[in-house]
């Protein structure tokens, strides 16, 4: 290692939740390499700063990563550590994920105050969702709800729901369960029932590419199997044109097979009041799943997803 390598800022929103993760790469980065000074620079992103507007309002693509992303670029921190679901799937210029890694439950989950799951809940519940993917499943499954904003950090929304200002909320099980919050989850929405945004639990590693010493750090972190799932996702979404805030879902996973391993896709695209979903799979081997992704996109668009985007 040389010596500028020995000592790299980590760039981090200042929720709770993103100084976690950052402190996880930290604190692997470190073990791996004992002789590595890493510290923490906070920033604050559009999407922290408005936390009432609904991101799709906002703009939806690239809240959440704009401010660590022009940081890197002007050399105030060498990695920014980011939410993979919340990273643009357009190229950023003299950037690169250069470690997608540690991805835990996919999954969505529902929080009630009353531990009501999805399918008890009264008529008319009034259930909290920040997100036009899972408002548009939810509907899709029971129309009678009444969907409404949430927006905050992970423990903010949790708490509203214990604090009974909504029936349910429905958020992403990882955010939850690395915080510790696991026992306030009244349920785990299975794949099958609610799919989850491209590369959701996933974290993203984001380097200058002209920085090779990081570069050779942040890679020894990169999981081959998150990588091939996650891109598969993702290439879904490209190849549909949507952002962050598009009623759009994905979920991969690798599978062996006498060719090798394959990567398994399931794809989902939803008008916005869940009265129409379309829903298709695909496979390939890992080592294309961009390919695989892209694909799919293309058969969603045969079945008509453009409509509904």
């Amino acid at each position: 290692m040389t010596a500028a390598a020995r000592a790299i800022r980590l760039g981090t929103r200042a929720s709770q939740l993103a100084r976690w993760q950052t402190a996880h790469i930290a604190s692997i980065l470190r073990t791996a390499n004992p002789e590595l000074t890493c510290s923490e620079v906070t920033l604050s992103t559009e999407g922290d700063r408005d936390d009432r507007t609904p991101l799709p309002e906002i703009g939806g693509k690239g809240v959440f990563t704009e401010a660590l992303e022009a940081a890197l670029r002007a050399g105030q921190i060498d990695v920014a550590v980011h939410s993979l679901k919340d990273v643009p799937v357009e190229d950023t210029p003299g950037l690169v994920l250069a470690a997608l890694c540690f991805r835990t439950d996919p999954r969505d989950v529902v929080i009630a105050p009353d531990r009501a799951t999805l399918a008890a809940l009264p008529h008319g519940a009034r259930v909290g969702t920040c997100s036009t993917r899972r408002s548009a499943q939810l509907l899709a499954l029971r129309p009678d709800l009444s969907l409404a904003a949430l927006r905050g950090n992970v423990d903010t929304r949790v708490r509203k729901a214990l604090d009974g200002e909504y029936d349910a909320i429905v958020i992403a099980a990882a955010g939850v369960t690395r915080l510790g919050l696991g026992g306030a989850v009244t349920e785990y929405l299975p794949l099958e029932r609610m799919l989850p945004a491209p590369g959701q639990g996933a974290l993203a590693v984001q380097c200058r590419a002209d920085d090779p010493d990081v570069l050779a750090l942040v890679r020894a972190l990169d999981d081959p199997e998150v990588r091939a799932t996650t891109e598969a996702e993702r290439a879904f979404l490209e190849g549909l044109g949507g952002g962050c805030a598009a009623p759009i879902a994905a979920h991969a996973r690798v599978e062996d097979s006498a060719a090798g391993q394959r990567v398994a896709l399931r794809g989902l695209v939803a008008a916005l009041d869940g009265t129409r979903v379309i829903r298709v799979e695909a496979a390939g081997a890992a080592g294309h799943a961009r390919a695989v992704g892209l694909q799919l996109a293309a058969d969603a668009r045969l079945q008509g997803a453009e409509a509904l985007l």
